[in-house]
């Protein structure tokens, strides 16, 4: 497939999980794709990857916890990609798994909304202006299908509150950019990245009762909405949450 040939993509989060799947299914569409990550080692695996194909446009590193590090980023990428035409905001904290799943609900709660809300918007408004002012583009961002619905729990209450604000902003930056570029929002459903990998057999049951098509998704399933998103094929699209949930349902 080459429908994103001559195109120039960042994929923030993109060293692992969904945003890794997402930078390499871009490429494999003809885009030169920029990583973003916070692990050097990481980022060079899949600059690797990207370069064998012709298709690495840079790598970024930034911690985008940190308010001055998320300036800095903004900055670089700016001055190295001046026609960029993508940007697909992936890069979200990951608070369930490792040292982080031990952390008290408050703590959690801030780095979610410095990461995935703060970070995630400051980038998208200084991009997408960049992208509109050079032409025009495309921007996805990373929201939750349970955020309209909610859902039990801390969890429930953390992601519903930081990842609604990222599909509400979604809608609104689509109307600041439009025409010239468009802004949409994949809602993943239960997507089997790390946390799912460790699972408790409770979560695995519910998980794959809870989806219509009775399994759970992959990076793969969110990195192929992305890509119909910000092709060609989507051109009167924008504005909108595209839930990618197997149909998601109350069991």
């Amino acid at each position: 497939m080459s429908d994103l040939s001559g195109r120039t993509a960042l994929v923030t989060g993109s060293t692992s999980g969904i945003g890794r799947e997402v930078a390499i299914a871009l490429a494999n569409a003809g885009a030169a794709v920029a990583i973003h990550g916070r692990s050097a080692t990481h980022a060079a695996d899949l600059a690797a990857i990207l370069g064998r194909q012709g298709r690495h446009a840079g790598t970024f590193l930034a911690d985008l916890s940190d308010t001055e590090a998320v300036t800095r980023l903004i900055g670089e990428i700016e001055a190295g990609l001046p026609d960029l035409d993508i940007l697909v905001a992936v890069a979200g904290a990951d608070v369930l798994t490792g040292e982080p799943a031990a952390w008290p609900f408050e703590r959690k709660l801030r780095q979610l909304i410095e990461v995935d809300v703060v970070a995630t918007i400051r980038l998208a408004r200084a991009l997408g202006a960049a992208i509109r002012d050079h032409g025009g583009g495309s921007i996805v961002t990373i929201g939750w299908d349970q955020a309209e619905v909610g859902m039990e729990g801390d969890s429930g209450e953390l992601f519903s509150a930081t990842k609604g604000a990222v599909m509400a902003f979604t809608r609104s930056l689509a109307r600041s950019l439009a025409p010239k570029v468009r802004v949409n929002c994949v809602a993943p459903g239960w997507i089997k990245t790390a946390w799912g990998d460790g699972a408790s057999e409770l979560w695995q049951k519910r998980a794959v009762r809870e989806s219509m098509l009775g399994r759970w998704g992959t990076p793969a399933d969110i990195a192929a909405a992305v890509h119909w998103l910000v092709s060609p094929d989507a051109a009167f699209v924008t504005g909108q949450v595209v839930n990618v949930n197997g149909g998601f349902r109350r069991a």
